[in-house]
C-alpha cells in the first residue's frame, strides 16, 4: 500500500472500497435495518389485534408469556407483541387498535426469554396499557 507523497487518491479510494467489508457500514448505507423492520424505522406504530397467543419462555424459565398477534396498519405485516403487566392481556380484545414499540433487546432483537418477540404493547384504543393495569384508567367502550 502506497504511503508516498502523491498517494492520497489511492488511499482514499481504498478506504472507500474496504469500508464495504464493515457490516455496520453496509447495513446503514443500504437501509437494511429499516427494510427488515416491520415498523420501517419508526419508534412506534399502530396495528390491529388478530388473536391472543401464549408463548412459552425459553429455558431455564418455565412460563407462558401473554402476547398478541398484530397486523400493522401502515404496511400489513404481522408481528407478535408482548403484553407487559399483571393481567394486561385481559384489557386487550380482538380487533382492538394497539400501539407497539420495540421491546428494548440488544441490537433490536428479542428480549429476555421471549423467542422471536421484539415488540411490546404500550396503548390500547389510545389509552395507556400501564394505566389500565394499575387501575387508574378504564378501557373505553368502542
Amino acid at each position: 500500500m502506497g504511503k508516498g507523497m502523491y498517494a492520497v487518491r489511492k488511499l482514499k479510494n481504498d478506504r472507500k472500497k474496504y469500508r464495504w467489508s464493515d457490516s455496520y457500514y453496509s447495513q446503514r448505507l443500504l437501509n437494511l435495518g429499516q427494510k427488515a423492520n416491520p415498523l420501517e424505522g419508526a419508534p412506534q406504530a399502530r396495528g390491529i389485534v388478530l388473536e391472543k397467543v401464549g408463548i412459552e419462555a425459553k429455558q431455564p424459565n418455565s412460563a407462558i408469556r401473554k402476547c398478541v398477534r398484530i397486523q400493522m396498519i401502515k404496511n400489513g405485516r404481522q408481528i407478535t407483541a408482548f403484553c407487559p403487566g399483571d393481567g394486561a392481556i385481559n384489557f386487550i380484545d380482538e380487533h382492538d387498535e394497539v400501539l407497539v414499540e420495540g421491546i428494548g433487546g440488544r441490537m433490536g432483537g428479542s428480549y429476555g426469554d421471549l423467542p422471536g418477540v421484539g415488540w411490546k404493547v404500550i396503548a390500547v384504543n389510545n389509552v395507556s396499557l400501564s394505566e389500565m393495569v394499575s387501575g387508574r384508567k378504564e378501557k373505553p367502550i368502542r
